[in-house]
Parts: structure tokens; sequence; C-alpha cells
């Protein structure tokens, strides 16, 4: 189910609730029973985490903003990580 918002020029907006994809372009309104126009707007993104809501609008911006980039981010210093043999045989084998 999704909520569908409409507009009437005398009354002003409503939701509806109907199932995905089967919202009409105009609907009655209820109040006065003229006909409202569908209208879009922002989806409720009340509920998202904090670093989704940033990355959509990031996202947004770069549609019209994008962000130049000048050089390469630095990969900083690599270490190599040691590895230890998982069973006592391998202990014996050759290193590298």
């Amino acid at each position: 189910m999704a909520i569908y918002e409409y507009r009437c020029d005398a009354d002003g907006a409503f939701d509806v609730t109907l199932p995905v994809g089967t919202a009409p372009q105009s609907m009655t309104c209820p109040t006065c029973e003229r006909e409202a126009t569908r209208v879009f707007s922002k989806p409720m993104m009340m509920s998202l985490p904090k670093d989704l809501v940033a990355a959509v609008d990031r996202a947004e911006k770069t549609r019209t903003e994008p962000e130049v980039v000048t050089s390469l981010p630095s990969a900083g210093a690599r270490r190599r990580t040691p590895v230890l043999p998982l069973t006592p045989t391998l202990r014996r084998l050759p290193r590298p």
C-alpha cells in the first residue's frame, strides 16, 4: 500500500491510501466532491538511517553540481599483515 497525495483547489491537500501503481491522475475531494489532481511530492524518509538520507542527498546534489576531482586519494602506508599458519604442521613449510 502507498500513500498518494491529491490537491483540491477549494479544500487543499488530502491523502489517499491505495495499492502501489493504482492511483488515478484525479480523484474526487472527500469534502466538497470536486475534482482533485494528483500531486507528486518527496517520499517520506523520516524513518531511514541518517547515513542513507545523507547519501541520497549527496547523489541528488551531484545531478546538477558534480564534484570535481583533481587528484587521486592517497592509499596510505601499506603494511604487510603477518599470516600465521593454521596448524602446527604448516609451520615447518618454507616461508616466501
